[in-house]
């Protein structure tokens, strides 16, 4: 499905997490989990590069009316991604080993351009907020 035919952004957004998933794979990362709903928020891909555990937000953006996609990932929405990152650790890191694994928080944004995307990622973005 093409990206800018969908209906709504929620719409557009699996379409371009869906796009940002294969990117993801083709550039290494082993994806772990998608689309992860806890109390504390919600992580879009949870992934390792290498040994490193990846908190991934995805962003995609079919304008740069409001700036580029990364752009998007504001202080508020980053403590609610180090919290659900915290709780998904302390809920399932033992049972996938993870409880030792370095961590970090990505952002990739995905800006439409001529008819494709363009992917920006940002490794490490922002630090872990207690």
């Amino acid at each position: 499905a093409d990206f800018r035919s969908q209906p709504h952004r929620r719409a557009q957004g699996r379409v371009g997490e869906d796009d940002a998933v294969r990117w993801l794979l083709s550039q290494g990362f082993e994806i772990l989990e998608r689309n992860v709903v806890n109390h504390a928020g919600e992580l879009d891909v949870v992934a390792k590069e290498g040994d490193t555990l990846c908190f991934l937000e995805i962003k995609a953006r079919a304008t740069d009316t409001y700036g580029p996609a990364i752009a998007a990932v504001d202080a508020r929405k980053q403590r609610r991604i180090s919290r659900a990152a915290a709780l998904y650790l302390a809920m399932k890191g033992n049972a996938q080993g993870l409880q030792d694994a370095p961590c970090r928080f990505d952002v990739l944004g995905l800006d439409w351009q001529d008819g494709g995307w363009r992917y920006t990622l940002i490794r490490d973005a922002f630090p872990f907020m207690g």
